[in-house]
């Protein structure tokens, strides 16, 4: 492993001014009602996660299967115990029993002998003094997750962290195999390289951003190799990851954006022509907020509800994954934990990206 002195990086730091700059509004302003939410009905739903009677299912991530796009996995996490992995009709192709992972996500990454490989990794809050990350590979075909154990990834004599969101991006482009961004619960965002050693994959920390509040969901943009963070009760920061990690406010949470506390997983939406889309959970009033990234702006909003399905409430993670996922989804796929699945235990809703397009009127 390559040594880093850490004394040579400045994490990136938000003043409390900065902060209330971000939520601050004038006398001048008029205030604005939110765009209506409108119902968009789920198409399907996965099993059930094992933890029943609690706040378990909590984050989803998705690989598409590009030579059988019906055949494409969901990875999602039941932060009480493990690791599920379904198929698209939502039924349990495996589990793995690996503590308290909250968050998760995936990348097909390129291995040293040029064979591609289904990387998953997740946060692993099952100590909550020392963060980890908690790697698998993922075969495409059997649907079957190989544990390649949990990482730490902060130098020694760093001050205790519970490791809360996660996500992933792509290569840094010295080795690794991609980026790591674990969303410690005090707000610090520490990004790490995934280096693969003999039968090992290892984060290696580079630096860090501090947001002054709780935090959890977050997603890379790879387009334009920008990190997205959701702080629960501000709002969503972007940042962007060339050069000094440096937060800049993106969304607040008020009437302007259409987002109610607390704001919870965030997911990218990329068409081939490059227009792009970020969802965000707007968990304070049970529905999606959808921004374009070429604006910044407020695009619409919508909840899952309707249909033969139930909708969704509280969601903490939710993923969205554009293109040709078979016959019910041939635009793209989009999956949001469900926090009352009652009576049965927590689990997750399936919806067409087609479906959410149309109802909000994108063309």
């Amino acid at each position: 492993m390559r040594l880093i002195d850490i004394r040579s990086i400045r994490p990136g730091a938000l003043l409390p001014a900065v902060l209330l700059s971000a939520c601050a509004t004038t006398g001048q302003e008029a205030p604005k009602a939110y765009l209506p939410a409108i119902d968009v009905p789920a198409q399907a739903e996965t099993d059930p996660v094992g933890t029943g009677h609690a706040d378990a299912a909590d984050d989803p991530a998705i690989w598409r299967n590009a030579a059988d796009p019906a055949a494409s996995l969901i990875v999602a996490t039941d932060k009480k115990a493990g690791l599920y992995v379904y198929g698209l009709d939502g039924k349990v192709r495996d589990f793995v029993a690996a503590g308290a992972l909250n968050n998760v996500d995936l990348r097909e990454v390129t291995r040293a002998d040029g064979t591609r490989r289904i990387l998953v990794a997740a946060s692993d809050r099952t100590d909550k003094a020392v963060p980890r990350i908690a790697l698998f590979w993922l075969d495409g075909t059997s649907g079957k997750l190989t544990s390649l154990g949990a990482e730490t990834f902060f130098f020694e004599g760093h001050a205790p962290a519970e490791a809360y969101g996660f996500c992933m991006g792509g290569s840094l482009d010295n080795g690794d195999l991609a980026r790591a961004y674990v969303v410690l619960k005090d707000g610090t965002v520490a990004e790490s390289g995934l280096y693969e050693h003999d039968d090992r994959v290892v984060p290696e920390y580079f630096r860090e951003v501090k947001l002054a509040t709780q935090s959890e969901g977050c997603v890379v943009d790879d387009a334009t190799q920008t990190l997205f963070i959701a702080e629960e009760y501000v709002g969503i920061w972007k940042v962007p990851l060339q050069g000094e990690l440096k937060a800049r406010p993106f969304a607040r949470v008020g009437v302007t954006d259409g987002l109610v506390d607390d704001v919870e997983g965030l997911g990218i939406a990329r068409e081939a022509s490059g227009r792009g889309w970020l969802v965000a959970s707007s968990q304070g009033d049970n529905a999606y907020a959808l921004f374009d990234l070429g604006t910044g702006k407020l695009a619409g909003r919508f909840r899952i509800n309707g249909g033969a399905i139930d909708g969704t409430s509280d969601t903490d993670g939710i993923e969205v994954a554009l293109g040709d996922f078979g016959p019910q989804y041939p635009e793209g796929l989009f999956i949001a934990q469900d926090g009352d699945n009652a009576p049965q235990a927590q689990n997750f809703k399936l919806l067409s990206w087609r479906a959410i397009r149309e109802a909000l009127g994108i063309r």
